[in-house]
C-alpha cells in the first residue's frame, strides 16, 4: 500500500528530511538492461538490494565502488523529471495516478543505446539522439510539475555550483532543474567524472563488451518510473513502474 508522507500546514520550503520523488526511465526489472545496470553499479534499484560488483582488471573493488557511488545511490536510470519534494497538498497517491495516466497515453519509443562520455561521465546514451525522447522528457517535466514543491534556497545554491549558463539558470528558476527542455540529454550514468588516462581506459575496456551484450539490439523506452528517496543521502528506490499504453 502507498504510504503518505506527513506535510506541514503550509507550502513553506521543504525540510531536508522530507522524502523526495523523481520520474525516471528505468528498464523493466529483470531485463538484460536492468541486470547489466544492477551488476555494474552494485545495487538493484527495483528491490533496493545490493550486489557484488563485477570486477575491472587493474582496479580495486574499493576504487570501483567509489567511482560508481553516486550513480549507485540514484539507481540505474535516465532522469526525466529530477528529484523534487511534493507539494504539501498533493499526496503521493495523486502523483502516482498522474504518472499512470501519463504513461497510458504513450507508445514505446525504440532507440539505440551505446557507451558514451558526457562531460567526463560514462553513460549509456542514444546513438543518434532521438527527438521523440526529448519531447517525452519535456512533457514529463511540464505535465507533472503541479506536484513539485518549490526548491529551497539551499537546493538552488547546490545547483548553481555547476556554473550554469543563463539558459540553465532560467530553466532552474522555472522548472527546479537546469537540464531540461533544450538542455536535456538522455543518459544512464555509469560512473563519476573520469579524467583521461589508464584508469579511465581500463573502465571503458571493461564496460564495452558488457554494454555491447545488452545494446546489440535496440532498446525500448517503454515506461516511466516513480522513484523515492526517504531522506538526504539515502538511496533512491523504485516505488512503481508505469508501462506505456496502460
Amino acid at each position: 500500500m502507498v504510504q503518505f508522507p506527513d506535510f506541514p500546514a503550509n507550502d513553506a520550503q521543504p525540510e531536508p528530511a522530507w522524502p523526495r520523488y523523481a520520474i525516471y526511465f528505468a528498464p523493466e526489472p529483470g531485463s538484460p538492461l536492468a541486470e547489466f545496470g544492477a551488476d555494474w553499479l552494485g545495487r538493484d534499484c527495483a528491490t533496493g538490494t545490493e550486489r557484488v560488483q563485477a570486477g575491472v582488471p587493474g582496479l580495486s573493488p574499493e576504487r570501483l565502488s567509489a567511482i560508481t557511488a553516486s550513480a549507485r545511490n540514484y539507481g540505474f536510470h535516465a532522469t526525466l523529471k529530477a528529484p523534487f519534494h511534493l507539494k504539501h497538498d498533493r499526496p503521493l497517491e495523486a502523483l502516482g495516478d498522474a504518472a499512470a495516466a501519463f504513461a497510458a497515453a504513450r507508445a514505446p519509443i525504440i532507440v539505440q543505446l551505446g557507451l558514451r562520455s558526457l562531460g567526463g561521465f560514462l553513460a549509456l546514451m542514444m546513438t543518434p539522439p532521438d527527438h521523440r525522447v526529448m519531447a517525452l522528457a519535456a512533457d514529463v517535466v511540464q505535465q507533472l510539475d503541479g506536484y513539485r514543491a518549490l526548491p529551497s534556497d539551499a537546493e538552488l545554491a547546490r545547483r548553481r555550483e555547476a556554473d550554469l549558463s543563463s539558459q540553465q539558470e532560467a530553466l532552474l528558476q522555472r522548472w527546479g532543474y537546469p537540464y531540461v527542455m533544450g538542455e536535456f540529454r538522455f543518459h544512464m550514468t555509469l560512473s563519476s567524472r573520469l579524467h583521461d588516462g589508464p584508469e579511465r581506459d581500463s573502465i571503458v575496456a571493461a564496460l564495452e563488451p558488457r554494454v555491447a551484450a545488452v545494446t546489440a539490439t535496440p532498446s525500448a523506452i517503454d515506461a516511466v518510473a516513480l522513484f523515492r528517496q526517504d531522506q538526504p543521502g539515502s538511496p533512491f528506490v523504485m516505488e512503481r513502474r508505469f508501462p506505456f499504453g496502460g
